[in-house]
């Protein structure tokens, strides 16, 4: 077994949280060691909440595995039960629960005698599904279970709303930047004329699940989460489903677009050619600045995309068809929806790398040495090791990319934070003569450590020095070639004599 020490999807309990933590008044049980507990900490944090997240874990310690556990999970449900008065308990396993081969169904069904509120249990395999994967399975499990009691309690409610409405579905908390495209989603419904149904998960409550049948259409921002939602309501209930990411002018206008096609088709004649074309042109400012002459800076130049399938394919799309730059290499680590990525970003990369192993990401970067990277907090921290700028566009991520402030990836307002990004993550310019002039940021001092974890190379201090009088925007490549040079011939140290040498082998 291989030591995970960088994931960029968690574990499948942890999908299955977020989605319950999502909803309103919904508990999550966790049966899981007591490290596992992590979530909690985790979601406070990030998302800033104020009140505890509602997570219990149910710990498996000596006593569970000498007596087993049904008892203890049992009583944790009640116990909650009675003192959150939650509408929905939904109980997890986790892999170490897995391992147990206990039947937590069955504890579901046991607790269900005594509990008040109705008691789910999410039902994931979690050796063969990922945290994203799990979520989305989450969700649709929820969204059925209600469906199936309000229709056996005659209570679900199919008539179709008077007005066009949609049901937007996917928004979790933990998400990047969800609650904000969340919002300029709503707003652009709005201007549309479309009346919201309901947002699921995030903020809703499992009684408004029986209204979904009453939207015109469901729209799902996120390719990650969302999507089996959508298709069992489009089985269930015929209803269409709009699933382009509005991330970009090209693809907001084609999403709207896709919107208008439906609402037609129903009996609504929209038309909605005018409104795009004045957004485009005059309301949002990233069709104007991508076409400016500051932007016409970035033409040509070199970018490495990677990220979520959402996020990472979107991004690629926006640098090659809007800014004119080029994408040397664009990756996701969904390698289980690898076929869809690479039907939406083969005609706008030269390389597509589809992987899970930050290692892999990581030599590709150092290999490939662009201007700039576009994608999770790992990269971002590989472009801090080679002096290359990083903007940050998919989770995994930090607390510095849970913004307090307004800053959304979708929808127009979206499409000029998504230019404001790119152009800031560049280095242009005179920036990298002011850089030398003025002594650059903290420090002029060289990161010597290389992308590899297992180098032996060391610097000696006249190598620095003559590595210091290398300018900046051209420091880290010279290194990363002084290091190859040294690796080719067995050298551990490198001096200046080295550097020389190095120089000289490849012409410069």
């Amino acid at each position: 077994m291989k030591l995970a020490y960088w994931m960029y999807a968690g574990p499948a309990h942890i999908g299955t949280l977020r989605i319950a933590s999502s909803f309103q008044k919904v508990h999550a049980i966790m049966h899981a060691p007591l490290g596992d507990d992590y979530f909690n900490v985790m979601r406070s944090m990030l998302e800033r909440e104020r009140d505890y997240t509602p997570v219990t874990t149910s710990v498996v310690d000596r006593n569970v595995l000498a007596q087993g556990s049904q008892e203890k999970v049992v009583d944790n449900i009640v116990r909650k039960d009675r003192e959150e008065a939650p509408d929905l308990i939904v109980l997890t396993p986790t892999c170490t629960s897995s391992i147990l081969q206990e039947d937590l169904q069955n504890f579901v069904a046991r607790a269900q005698l005594d509990a008040r509120g109705d008691v789910l249990f999410a039902d994931v395999n979690h050796y063969r599904v990922n945290e994203l994967q799990a979520a989305d399975q989450t969700l649709q499990q929820i969204v059925k279970f209600y469906i199936e009691k309000a229709r056996k309690l005659g209570d679900l409610q199919t008539q179709k709303t008077d007005r066009p409405s949609v049901n937007i579905l996917g928004v979790t908390t933990l998400g990047f930047h969800n609650r904000h495209d969340c919002t300029e989603l709503k707003r652009l419904m709005a201007d549309l004329g479309i009346t919201v149904n309901a947002v699921i998960p995030d903020g809703a409550s499992v009684e408004e699940l029986k209204q979904l049948p009453r939207a015109w259409f469901n729209l799902v921002p996120y390719r990650e989460i969302g999507g089996l939602t959508a298709q069992y309501l489009q089985t269930e209930f015929q209803m269409p489903l709009v699933d382009i990411t509005p991330m970009g002018i090209v693809e907001t206008a084609r999403c709207i677009r896709s919107i208008q096609a439906v609402l037609n088709s129903q009996g609504e004649p929209v038309n909605y050619e005018g409104f795009i074309d004045e957004q485009t042109r005059f309301a949002s400012q990233a069709a104007w600045f991508t076409r400016s002459i500051d932007c016409q800076n970035l033409t040509g130049k070199k970018a490495v995309v990677f990220g979520d399938n959402t996020h990472a394919a979107a991004m690629t799309k926006i640098l090659a068809r809007e800014m004119g730059i080029q994408v040397v290499l664009a990756g996701t680590y969904c390698q289980y929806d690898a076929d869809w990525f690479r039907n939406q970003v083969s005609e706008y990369c030269d390389r597509v790398l589809i992987t899970d192993d930050h290692t892999q990401v990581a030599n590709a970067i150092a290999e490939i040495e662009p201007a700039a990277i576009f994608g999770t907090q790992m990269e971002r921290h590989v472009g801090k090791r080679l002096d290359i700028p990083c903007g940050v566009i998919a989770a995994p991520v930090h607390i510095q990319n849970f913004p307090v402030g307004y800053r959304p990836y979708l929808g127009y307002e979206g499409a000029n934070q998504v230019v404001d990004l790119v152009y800031n993550s560049f280095t242009l310019g005179m920036e990298d003569h002011l850089l030398e002039i003025f002594g650059g940021h903290d420090t002029k001092e060289v990161i010597t450590k290389s992308v590899s974890t297992d180098s032996e190379l060391n610097w000696s201090r006249d190598g620095l020095t003559e590595l210091n009088r290398v300018p900046g925007f051209v420091r880290g490549k010279v290194k990363r070639n002084t290091e190859k040079f040294a690796r080719d011939r067995g050298l551990t140290q490198i001096t200046a004599e080295v550097l020389y040498a190095a120089k000289e082998a490849v012409g410069a």
